[in-house]
């Protein structure tokens, strides 16, 4: 479902969309969301509003994020028009404003690098078209219609706090393989490096640009200038595959990787014993909670305008508490 980023595309709605979906709860943490049946527009009354999503890069979860926000378009009965921007803040900026060109009643923006929000919010402030962020927040929320926010720091200080009990107080190296520079990566390993036990220090930090060939490289790199690597934490479970597959190949399977997301894949290489412990971020419960909180919004019902999505810790003694992933 990834999708090419230089113009918005064909609107995703009722029309081009209309094959069944199974019922779904996803639930955590006291958030229960239930998502079921086929979108009719007849029944939501949401047909004449038109959404764009500008979504921010192609991994796992952004291609997951697009596939819950275009589900629970189709289920709502709306119009909905995307575009990618390729972790390029540029993109991002011209994706905006073809958007408001299409006159969408509101935009869902999963950002590129937060220090570009301000301008992207001035572009579609100006074309007068209300901005909904997921994933990540600015301080500043009085010029947004609202957001689902992931607590990206939180995520980093639950990865830290594993490590610190499984640390058990043994002085312990530790290696970072962070993602792009900019928005999701530098919180994560933010509030992963505030966390850690005074027993635990990073000794190498490397960027991995969310892309599993480049995080193997540096993961290559890490182990030999480092081969007495206890733990590494990696950005997204993509790349923590890749690091895996670098530390087994160097001898180094003893090192503990953990990492976000809570894919499929990701609990099974915890079931495995390739990854220690995963952090579950949910674009399928982002997106569905995006969705319909703006559409509440932009109603005049009551909904929380910067709402949260749940976390949990997953290892392998809890592998049944992850929420589903992708739709």
């Amino acid at each position: 479902m990834s999708l090419p980023s230089d113009r918005p595309n064909e609107p995703v709605g009722p029309g081009r969309r209309r094959r069944c979906r199974r019922s779904l709860t996803a639930s955590a943490v006291g958030t229960a969301l239930v998502l079921s049946g086929c979108g009719d527009s007849s029944d939501a009354g949401h047909d004449a509003v038109r959404l764009g999503f500008v979504n921010g890069a192609h991994t796992d979860f952004h291609t997951c994020l697009q596939g819950a926000v275009e589900l629970a378009a189709e289920n709502e009965g709306v119009k909905l028009f995307t575009a990618n921007s390729q972790q390029e803040a540029s993109k991002e900026l011209a994706n905006i404003g073809k958007m408001t060109s299409w006159k969408v009643d509101a935009l869902i923006v999963q950002p590129v690098d937060i220090g570009a929000l301000p301008a992207d919010i001035s572009r579609a402030r100006s074309a007068d078209t209300p901005v909904f962020l997921t994933s990540v927040v600015p301080e500043d929320t009085s010029d947004i219609l609202g957001a689902v926010v992931v607590d990206l720091e939180e995520a980093g200080r639950l990865d830290a706090g594993w490590i610190g009990r499984d640390a058990n107080g043994k002085r312990s190296e530790i290696g970072v393989v962070a993602g792009a520079p900019g928005a999701a990566s530098d919180l994560l390993v933010a509030g992963f490096a505030a966390a850690l036990p005074g027993n635990a220090e990073i000794v190498a930090s490397r960027p991995g640009m969310f892309d599993p060939a480049v995080a193997r490289d540096a993961a290559a790199a890490m182990i030999r200038e480092h081969p007495g690597l206890d733990y590494a934490f990696v950005a997204n479970e993509e790349m923590a595959f890749a690091v895996r597959e670098a530390f087994d190949a160097a001898g180094a399977k003893g090192v503990r990787i953990v990492t976000v997301n809570g894919t499929d894949k990701g609990l099974a290489a915890i079931r495995a014993g390739k990854l220690s412990a995963t952090v579950t971020n949910s674009p399928l419960v982002n997106g569905t909670m995006a969705v319909r909180n703006v559409l509440a919004l932009l109603a005049g019902k009551e909904a929380d305008r910067i709402d949260s999505v749940p976390l949990v810790l997953v290892t392998k003694n809890n592998l049944d508490q992850a929420p589903q992933y992708c739709p």
